[in-house]
């Protein structure tokens, strides 16, 4: 005979179940609806077996604005290790365009900095939001490197571009409870902040750290790759500012597109492939010690 409480557990599951399932069918048109984006409906595809052509194409447009496809285009990311210089740039230009709190410890992209040093077998890491780099740029609101290696015998250095991988399998989308994050059919991972409950639980889900709360609005907030500026037919503004070409990205459906070159004339490799989430940035250049 069942009792009281395993009669609530089932139904505790059952209620978990249908609404997973919901989320699963209905997170990226109802997420992208409350953001207030129009034509969010007609983005819905036919099957290749119905033959049939997009909705977004018949009306003549999609999310998130009627002249953007977003089932046209795959957008992807590309850093090349070798070229980054650790300038920073990137990381202020994201904040200025995004809104991102300017401390030392909220960012959308970050670059840590790998030392080898004589006679030590780990590299040592850090990143600007190390106490000594803070010191060193002498406010949280500038972004800088400390020269602290100096006089070391190092044997080898480098910079790693680091941001959201806009994984094709993303753990944070499955953790949701309400649908608030949601992945767009070009490829982005957004968060609808309408319906986010601040629970952060997808803020533990992600396995690259690429995501913070942002007190002042109550919801996690992470890099979107410019979303409002790609689908304008711009680069994201990190892309933009970097002065040595170290970060690169284009339509993967594009086979003439700068991501596309990229990932076919180079080795390229991700981040943490082991955990099943099928990042979206390639990288060129990893050491060992990347993840």
């Amino acid at each position: 005979m069942k009792t009281d409480s395993d009669l609530a557990s089932s139904a505790r599951r059952r209620f978990l179940s249908e609404l997973g399932l919901a989320v699963t069918c209905t997170g990226a048109i109802t997420g992208a609806a409350a953001l207030g984006y129009s034509g969010v409906a007609s983005a819905k595809t036919d099957t290749p077996a119905s033959g049939g052509k997009s909705d977004a194409s018949a009306q003549g447009g999609s999310f998130p604005t009627k002249d953007y496809d977003w089932t046209k285009k795959r957008w992807g990311f590309g850093v090349d290790v070798n070229k980054c210089i650790g300038c920073l740039r990137c990381v202020e230009a994201c904040k200025a365009e995004n809104d991102v709190p300017r401390n030392a410890h909220q960012f959308r992209t970050w670059v840590e900095r790998y030392v080898h040093i004589e006679g030590e077998e780990a590299a040592r890491i850090d990143s600007q939001q190390d106490p000594v780099n803070i010191a060193a740029s002498g406010s949280e609101k500038e972004y800088r490197f400390a020269d602290r290696y100096k006089g070391a015998k190092v044997d080898k250095a480098f910079f790693v571009p680091k941001l959201c991988n806009q994984c094709s399998n993303p753990a944070c989308v499955q953790v949701c409870p309400v649908g608030a994050t949601f992945k767009t059919e070009d490829g982005v991972v957004l968060v609808d902040e309408k319906r986010c409950i601040g629970c952060r639980y997808c803020v533990q889900a992600c396995p690259y750290g690429a995501r913070y709360f942002d007190e002042r609005r109550g919801v996690p907030d992470k890099c979107t790759w410019c979303y409002h500026r790609i689908t304008k037919g711009l680069q994201p503004a990190c892309v933009d500012s970097c002065p040595t070409g170290a970060r690169v990205f284009g339509d993967m459906h594009d086979r003439q597109s700068p991501i596309s070159l990229f990932v076919r004339n180079n080795h390229v490799q991700v981040l943490r492939p082991e955990s099943g989430n099928s990042p979206n940035v390639f990288y060129v250049g990893l050491d060992k010690e990347v993840s």
